[in-house]
């Protein structure tokens, strides 16, 4: 199984989400994650403590021997047209990372405008950093994307500091010490069963 993490905007949490959806599918079998965003921002994420699968670049992807049962991929900010359907026909879901801001959401607009133009294009909105109670703008935004019948999960990522110790510390976010990282990873959970439920129903 595939799953690739893209969005037109930078800063709504694309690798975090990449790493914790490796993190969980790599609980059920073998899993590779595969940075193909120019920053490798998820190779500094693993250089600096260890994770639980590989994480390579696509220039090393063709030197493995091993096989996996689940590649997760992170791409670079702000895909055209052509790669986005790149994307699509190679992956089993692209899902699109975004915050519940007006910035984040134009981008959001601009990506599944293009997604739309392709032929049945397999993708699934995430709701990424919603501000605590008693802001009211992830469950606003979710009714917003509902509304106009795009397809979203149902459990959102909610914004926490641990997340930020994480990447510090190179680890997901239950490897830490943080009252908040047992809840953060929840959601990451919750996101990847969904995945499982929808590919695999």
């Amino acid at each position: 199984m595939i799953i690739t993490v893209a969005s037109f905007k930078g800063g709504v949490g694309k690798t975090t989400t990449a790493i914790h959806l490796a993190a969980f599918l790599q609980g059920q079998a073998k899993t590779l994650l595969i940075d193909a965003d120019p920053n490798r921002s998820a190779l500094s994420w693993a250089q600096r403590g260890e994770l639980p699968f590989p994480v390579v670049d696509e220039w090393q992807v063709d030197q493995l021997h091993n096989h996996y049962h689940h590649v997760v991929i992170d791409t670079q900010a702000r895909p055209t047209q052509a790669d986005l359907a790149t994307l699509v026909s190679h992956c089993h879901l692209l899902v699109l990372p975004t915050t519940p801001d007006i910035l984040a959401l134009d981008a959001l607009v601009l990506t599944v405008n293009h997604l739309q133009q392709l032929p049945a294009p397999q993708y699934q909105i995430l709701l990424t950093a919603i501000p605590p109670h008693p802001s009211r703008a992830g469950d606003e935004v979710r009714s917003l994307l509902q509304s106009a019948h795009l397809p979203t999960f149902a459990r959102g990522i909610r914004r926490y500091a641990a997340f930020q110790k994480a990447a510090q510390a190179g680890v997901p976010v239950y490897g830490i010490q943080d009252p908040k990282a047992e809840a953060a990873w929840q959601d990451y959970k919750a996101v990847g069963q969904e995945i499982l439920t929808r590919l695999h129903p």
